[in-house]
């Protein structure tokens, strides 16, 4: 936001340099992020002074240029060569001094230095308009008024305006401040905190009055929550044209640029006073003003040419043959102001912040008036600053007052009303105030005090001070304007020691993420926000269970996720797209869910690998990841986690061509498989992605967070080893957990370690090489043990699976 130092001092008069001014705006919350120079005309004609030609003769040797005196108010006059053919003895003319800095038509500077022209000296430049920056003319060399006192600085002669802008970086929240005498009212109660008295001026409209009751045009307000409040006025016998300079300097100065004196009127007062203003062009009106929503597609043009689409939502200012105007956006095409325009309607309104928000993110427009009227603006000024803009347009366009102010407001905006404890001001703000302090600096802010007791004070807050809802938010105010480099610190520094859980969400993460990235794997962060087309690609997930935006950025930000496969499979897309296609991800992140009975969160921890297990090198084979990849780094987050008697069953998930689901008494705990390929084909993936989903809720709910140890076994391990024939379908995990039932206390591992099938062995059959670790803890084994153990599981292996020995 863009703030003139000049116009801010119409409503402040003080004689404080930008840079304390900047200072206090700063500390009071509105950053002066920068502070620049505006000149009416460039260079500020600084060096330009006023010549009286004395003589004027012709060049002995060149035709075309002349050879002058000018009396530039000096002790002698100067000699200047110049070639503009109306150049006479007797004129007054702007003259640019040797070391002026000029500007050509395309901004580039010169300077003018003393020379010679073929032979003769030139100590100066006798200029045209256009030399200048005063306008386009390059017929001849400018002529002045006969009474200019020669010397005279031309930024006089020519009203230069010199002016300092404040870049102002506005936080959101301070809808209040978004105009000149916003600031301003901030500035004076920084002033008072600081012991300077100073005075809010406001403009007066004591003068404006109804000349004649010509053109009355009613308002019909349909939905009094979209338009609480509604005022508009005609004005008549304007001339339509250029606004003075003045007014435009005004808005040069902060970066607008003038169109005509009604368009500049109402830019003014939006950036003066905060209020946005429309004005159209009442021969356009067809019968009265209608506030309302118009039918879903209705077509409209607006003031850029652009034809758009309607939403049966959006707010329209109509008259009873269509709309002419988007409320609080844009202006129609049909209904603007032109240099025809003779008589206006000029309108005044404060609408819903939420209708314009969404009204203009659906038609992505972003005006002056929209960025103000979908954060808050004050609805006790629409009047006011409807009869300022009616004074102003008089007084830069002429005519007459043709109507009484027209106002629908059936229902006023209410101010808010907050207690405030004078015990929670100082427990918050760390240092004590005091209670007429306090009130002093409420004061300055608007904020009416009602009542004083020793505890505290009952404060109603102006209704323009959306941001300030509750008594921290006034706390903040009482802060900020007494100045948060004003409060002391103690030498001392105090800590608190937070005795929380190892358990702790966050903790138990950072071990995880510790593992994870030990292991090669990297840590991944995606947008909550997606497309609501992923539901489509699989069965377990529901459109109807999509929670989605009301008035989203894009249709790829539509709605909240339903799963962390997708935006991870964007992630592993986006980096084999860019030859990075050996991949090892992982993810924290939340899910979103509606049901009929409300919304739903789940936290997952989602793994992806894909690609190679590791680099190219001469010494190693390479490898590609796989399920049994997948499952082990799986089952080390849970060994680490010390999540035991967990048991496999078929995934349910139909994302996966193949996998399994690790369940904890029945509940899945883990998803795991290799992703289909249609879905890989849906992200441009070619290569086989391996994806894990955590149900991290129900990780936190198991792990205890208590530590189990064992001594180490005093006594040796036993290994022995069976090569068993069995049936095809027959898994290992059936033979691990029969052998783990078999013989509970001394077999403490099983391993799998070679897996053979061919035609050597009977159709339908396979053979699996096993391990069996045995060992006591409290002896060592002796033979006969052990061969008892052996033979057992033999046994039991035969009669349960048909197993025999190879």
């Amino acid at each position: 936001m863009k703030i003139s130092y000049n116009w801010l001092k119409q409503f402040i008069k003080t004689d404080w340099t930008s840079e304390q001014t900047s200072e206090l705006l700063t500390d009071l919350g509105l950053e002066v992020e920068v502070v620049e120079k505006y000149q009416s005309i460039k260079g500020g004609l600084e060096g330009v002074v006023v010549g009286h030609v004395l003589t004027c003769e012709k060049h002995p040797d060149a035709d075309r240029l002349k050879v002058t005196t000018v009396n530039v108010g000096l002790e002698a006059p100067i000699q200047i060569v110049c070639g503009a053919a109306n150049v006479a003895a007797g004129q007054k003319v702007p003259v640019a001094t040797i070391g002026t800095i000029l500007y050509d038509k395309d901004g580039a500077e010169f300077t003018i230095k003393k020379g010679k022209i073929r032979g003769q000296e030139s100590h100066g430049m006798i200029c045209a308009e256009d030399e200048l920056g005063l306008g386009n003319s390059h017929d001849g060399i400018m002529v002045l008024a006969d009474d200019l006192v020669p010397g005279t600085p031309a930024s006089q002669v020519f009203q230069v305006t010199n002016d300092e802008v404040f870049e102002i970086g506005l936080t959101p929240n301070r809808a209040d401040a978004m105009s000149h005498y916003g600031t301003a009212r901030d500035l004076r109660a920084g002033m008072l905190q600081r012991g300077v008295n100073v005075e809010l001026i406001t403009p007066s409209v004591s003068n404006f009055r109804v000349d004649m009751r010509t053109l009355k045009i009613d308002v019909n307000v349909e939905d009094n929550h979209l338009a609480p409040r509604y005022c508009g006025v005609t004005i008549s016998g304007i001339s339509v044209h250029e606004s003075p300079s003045w007014l435009q300097d005004r808005l040069k100065a902060i970066g607008l640029t003038p169109k005509n004196n009604i368009v500049d009127v109402t830019n003014y007062v939006l950036h003066e006073l905060g209020q946005p203003l429309h004005a159209f062009d009442a021969a356009k009106i067809n019968g009265k003003i209608i506030v309302k929503t118009v039918e879903e597609g209705t077509k409209f043009v607006t003031l850029d040419d652009v034809e758009r689409t309607l939403h049966k939502e959006d707010l329209m200012i109509c008259d009873e043959k269509g709309p002419l105007c988007i409320a609080g956006v844009f202006g129609g095409k049909k209904s603007g102001v032109t240099e025809g325009t003779t008589t206006i309607f000029l309108e005044s309104a404060y609408f819903d912040p939420v209708s314009i928000r969404k009204t203009a993110k659906r038609h992505q427009l972003s005006t002056d008036a929209s960025f103000r009227f979908e954060r808050g603006i004050d609805p006790t000024i629409t009047e006011y600053a409807l009869k300022r803009a009616a004074l102003l347009i008089q007084e830069v366009a002429g005519g007459k007052i043709t109507s009484d102010v027209v106002e629908v407001y059936p229902k006023k905006v209410e101010d808010f009303s907050v207690l405030l404890n004078f015990s929670h001001v100082s427990k918050i703000i760390g240092q004590e105030i005091s209670k007429d302090t306090i009130k002093k600096i409420l004061v300055s802010l608007d904020i009416k005090v009602n009542s004083v007791s020793d505890s505290g004070l009952g404060l109603t807050i102006p209704a323009y001070r959306v941001d300030v809802q509750r008594e921290i938010d006034v706390i903040e105010e009482i802060l900020r304007v007494y100045g948060y480099n004003n409060i002391n610190f103690s030498k001392k520094f105090n800590a608190t020691v937070a005795n929380s859980p190892r358990t702790e969400d966050y903790k138990v993460q950072n071990v995880i993420a510790s593992q994870l990235n030990s292991q090669g794997f990297h840590e991944m962060m995606a947008n909550s926000l997606t497309t609501a087309a992923y539901a489509k690609l699989s069965t377990s997930l529901k459109e109807e269970h999509n929670v989605s935006m009301l008035n989203p950025l894009s249709s790829d930000l539509a709605t909240l996720r339903q799963s962390l496969l997708f935006s991870g499979l964007e992630a592993v897309s986006y980096n084999i797209n860019r030859k990075n296609s050996d991949l090892k991800l992982f993810e924290f992140g939340k899910t979103y869910h509606k049901y009929l009975n409300g919304y739903e969160e789940h936290k997952h921890l989602s793994l992806l690998i894909s690609g190679n297990r590791n680099k190219e090198s001469w010494t190693s084979p390479q490898k590609t990841t796989d399920f049994f990849l997948l499952k082990g780094y799986v089952k080390a987050i849970l060994s680490r986690l010390g999540i035991e008697k967990i048991s496999n069953t078929p995934v349910q998930s139909d994302i996966y061509s193949e996998g399994t689901a690790i369940t904890y008494n029945n509940d899945i705990l883990v998803e795991m498989g290799v992703v289909k390929k249609p879905i890989l084909k849906h992200f441009g993936i070619k290569q086989d992605v391996y994806y894990a989903d955590f149900n991290w809720d129900l990780v936190l709910k198991i792990i205890t967070g208590k530590i189990k140890y064992t001594e180490i076994p005093k006594y040796p391990e036993v290994r022995r080893d069976l090569a068993l024939l069995i049936d095809q379908n027959t898994s290992y995990e059936s033979i691990f957990n029969l052998a783990k039932q078999t013989e509970k206390a001394l077999l403490k591992d099983i391993n799998l370690f070679d897996v053979y099938q061919g035609d050597k062995l009977p159709e339908g059959k396979k053979s699996y090489a096993l391990s069996f670790t045995i060992q006591d803890n409290s002896k060592t084994l002796t033979d006969a043990q052990i061969d008892k153990i052996m033979s057992k599981l033999q046994q039991t292996f035969e009669t349960e699976l048909g197993a025999s020995l190879r």
